[in-house]
C-alpha cells in the first residue's frame, strides 16, 4: 500500500453523490461593533463559510430505457455536475452540515442545496 502523507491523505476520500466536503474558516470572534464572542455563540450562526476540499459527482441522471430489452448495454452512471469546485469559497447552512474530524482536522460534509453562495478565485466567464 502506498504511504499516506500530508499531500495525499485527502485523495482517498470519495464525496459522494451532491455532497461536498469543506473546511470551514477559522469563525471571527468578535462582531461588527468589536464585541468578543464566546465559541458556543460562534458554533451556533445559521451561515458558516469554508473552503471546498472535496466535491461528489453530482445528481445520478436516470438511464434512458430503450424500446429492445435484448440488446446489451453499457450501464454507466451519468452525472449532472455540481457547481461547487475545489478551492471555492462556500456559504452553507450549518443546520444541514454534519461535522466530522478526519486525520485531525475538522471538516463539515454539506449537500450543494445547502450551500447558498460560492465564490471563485477565477473569472466565471
Amino acid at each position: 500500500m502506498i504511504g499516506i502523507s500530508a499531500d495525499n491523505k485527502l485523495k482517498r476520500l470519495i464525496v459522494v453523490g451532491d455532497r461536498v466536503l469543506i473546511k470551514p474558516k477559522d469563525p471571527t470572534d468578535r462582531t461588527a461593533s468589536g464585541l468578543y464572542l464566546p465559541p458556543t455563540v460562534q458554533e451556533k450562526e445559521q451561515v458558516q463559510s469554508g473552503y471546498v476540499i472535496k466535491a461528489g459527482p453530482g445528481y445520478p441522471i436516470p438511464v434512458a430505457t430503450e424500446d429492445e430489452p435484448w440488446k446489451e448495454t453499457e450501464e454507466k452512471v451519468k452525472y449532472m455536475p455540481l457547481q461547487a469546485q475545489e478551492g471555492d469559497l462556500a456559504l452553507y447552512l450549518q443546520r444541514n452540515a454534519i461535522d466530522l474530524q478526519y486525520e485531525g482536522e475538522q471538516y463539515v460534509i454539506v449537500p450543494q442545496a445547502s450551500i447558498l453562495m460560492l465564490e471563485r478565485s477565477e473569472d466565471l466567464a
